[in-house]
């Protein structure tokens, strides 16, 4: 009899045993379903402001962000001008990113979650850059875009804050 109590007790725990498996998107959790504002300045002084939203979708197997910004080279003119999405690439056991712009480009590259610091390397141009967003709290992020090297910061081209909108 105690070894049926056992054979259901396995089979009862069989369904919890996949929900809690690692999800290697969990690094995205305390974005997600929240909308984050920043400004600042770019090195060469040009004015930085973003506001992104993340979502899961596909049942958790992706993030989506949707970010405002600058839309012109100007810098005066705001509004929609991204479109993220994050995804889990089984085969290459890593996480990879694409961002479309307004302007019809294209961004990709991958994405390291410690804990819940999110860093994104990808190229552009000639150069290999990173972006870190650094948990400070639940509700802030230190955010710094750069050419990350050895553990170093050997250039950080915007440095600023991303706060938790709230309305």
């Amino acid at each position: 009899m105690k070894e049926l109590n056992k054979y259901w007790v396995v089979i009862l725990l069989i369904p919890l045993l996949g929900i809690t498996q690692n999800n290697k998107l969990d690094g995205f959790k305390n974005l997600v379903n929240k909308t984050w504002v920043a400004e600042g300045k770019w090195a060469d002084s040009s004015p930085f402001k973003q506001e992104v939203s993340y979502v899961y979708d596909l049942n958790k197997a992706i993030v989506i962000a949707n970010s405002n910004g600058f839309t012109d080279q100007k810098h005066s003119e705001y509004g929609k001008r991204n479109h993220g999405i994050r995804r889990y690439n089984t085969k290459k056991d890593q996480i990879e990113f694409w961002e479309f712009d307004v302007f019809g480009g294209l961004t990709k590259g991958s994405v390291i979650t410690e804990n819940k610091n999110v860093w994104y390397t990808y190229t552009y141009g000639e150069t290999t850059i990173t972006d870190c967003w650094e948990y400070i709290n639940d509700t802030t992020y230190k955010f710094i875009v750069g050419d990350y090297k050895n553990d170093t910061w050997e250039t950080i081209y915007l440095q600023t804050t991303f706060k938790l909108k709230t309305n």
